[in-house]
């Protein structure tokens, strides 16, 4: 016959064992979830010299969500326009536009900071007035912004949303040469042409081209 304390020490021995099999068995069974995608935010534009706070949101196989702290890589793809600490802090270093990523583990997202001047006073598009023949290329048009404090008129063509009174005549993409308009009929027309810029207020300017 077993004494009682030999018996009170296999009860105590089953159950350890028991304790260490449940273990066993959770961890066999529950699996933790795996990061599917990484939501990046805010997409936004700001003006030179300012911040905007990027957070990164994890999403799982599971559909949990989660905010990613520590680990993440934070990463601007022009750091000449925005720039971003390890925290995910951009800060808006000149005007222009930069792809944010943050990277944990291998798995990525991003988002889009536009870059603008702060304090423009002014907005002017040159020329007021152009003319053109339907099918023959547009003369160019420029943005300009006046900022306070300088004299001196800053080009913004590729900053500025451009866009027409006509359904017929689009704004090509701009660049160094300008803008010009792509005719999609052969209307003759006066249209209206609209730069718009986000500054510390929006400013917008307006100038015409004539289709004969």
């Amino acid at each position: 016959m077993l004494s009682r304390k030999k018996k009170l020490q296999l009860v105590a021995a089953f159950a350890i064992l028991f304790l260490f099999a449940i273990v066993l068995g959770c961890n066999g069974f529950f699996v933790d979830p795996v990061l599917t995608s990484i939501a990046v935010g805010p997409t936004a534009t700001i003006n030179q010299g300012t911040t905007v706070q990027e957070s990164a949101v994890g999403t799982y196989n599971d559909g949990s969500t989660k905010t990613l702290g520590s680990g993440v890589q934070w990463s601007s793809s022009d750091s000449t326009a925005a720039s971003v600490n390890n925290s995910g802090l951009v800060t808006g270093a000149s005007p222009g536009s930069a792809t944010i990523t943050a990277a944990y583990q291998t798995t990525s997202g991003t988002s889009a900071i536009t870059v603008s001047l702060g304090n423009v006073t002014a907005l002017k598009i040159t020329p007021l007035t152009g003319n053109t023949a339907v099918n023959v290329p547009s003369p160019a048009y420029f943005a300009f912004a006046t900022v306070a404090g300088d004299s001196t008129p800053i080009d913004v063509s590729s900053g500025v949303t451009w866009t027409t009174s006509s359904q017929t005549v689009t704004i090509n993409a701009p660049s160094t040469a300008g803008v010009g308009a792509t005719f999609t009929d052969t209307v003759s027309e006066t249209v209206t042409i609209t730069a718009t810029y986000q500054s510390t207020t929006i400013l917008t300017a307006t100038a015409t081209l004539t289709v004969n």
